[in-house]
């Protein structure tokens, strides 16, 4: 029996897949929306848990401001596009990231679809957008400092446990399987404190092409080792 509950997914190579079909990158982005429509799916028949996409690194932003502002504009569509068809399926959505980067006609987009969607008990869909793992455990420890100050928390009784409470994934289960497509072997930053145990998975597929199958591949793979957590 499977005990996958939390996948997370780099979804890398949308570029790349537009390039080697002399196309403009931004269609790429575009054909790589329909695969997160393939995988939101799947893993909601699956049954699992949780599944937190990295949508907009925050390096992204260094990008030519031509493509960011595709990109935002992009995020804000597809927002506004999805949110009844992720209702109609029960999924909860869940953006984490430092939101301030977008303009605030996204930011409100984002805070109304989370609100519509808050009482749904399936797959919870986590976006990470303008997303970094040193930017979250930097945040979640200035949390723990204003705690500390103002008498909600001892020094001495911070432990991981509850430092990991201050985290932008708090209350969601551990990750279990990473997965990175386009052939690239690093984790750019990506939740860098909840990925401590988890299981990696790097295939050579560009993201717009990682449907259904591909993920059933990355899941039998998972299915196959034995997690050890350090022993």
């Amino acid at each position: 029996m499977s005990t996958l509950k939390h996948i997370a997914i780099i979804m890398d190579g949308n570029g790349r897949w537009a390039t080697k079909r002399s196309l403009p990158r931004i269609l790429g982005h575009q054909q790589g929306i329909k695969a997160v429509r393939d995988v939101v799916k799947a893993c909601a028949i699956r049954g699992i848990k949780t599944l937190t996409l990295f949508a907009f690194s925050s390096e992204n932003k260094n990008r030519s401001a031509k493509e960011v502002s595709w990109l935002f504009k992009l995020f804000l569509g597809a927002l506004k596009q999805e949110v009844k068809k992720l209702n109609k399926h029960n999924i909860r959505l869940k953006i984490i990231g430092n939101m301030s980067l977008f303009p605030t006609k996204i930011q409100q987009t984002a805070l109304d679809a989370q609100a519509l969607l808050a009482s749904n008990t399936g797959l919870t869909l986590v976006i990470a957008a303008n997303y970094g793992g040193q930017w979250d455990i930097v945040q979640a420890t200035a949390k723990v400092a204003q705690a500390a100050v103002a008498g909600d928390i001892k020094a001495s009784d911070i432990n991981v446990e509850n430092f990991s409470q201050y985290l932008s994934l708090a209350n969601e289960p551990n990750v279990d399987l990473l997965i990175r497509t386009s052939g690239e072997l690093r984790i750019s930053n990506f939740l860098l404190w909840d990925i401590a145990y988890s299981e990696f998975y790097f295939t050579e597929t560009l993201w717009p092409d990682f449907n259904e199958a591909e993920l059933n591949k990355a899941v039998d793979n998972f299915n196959q080792r034995n997690r050890r957590y350090g022993e």
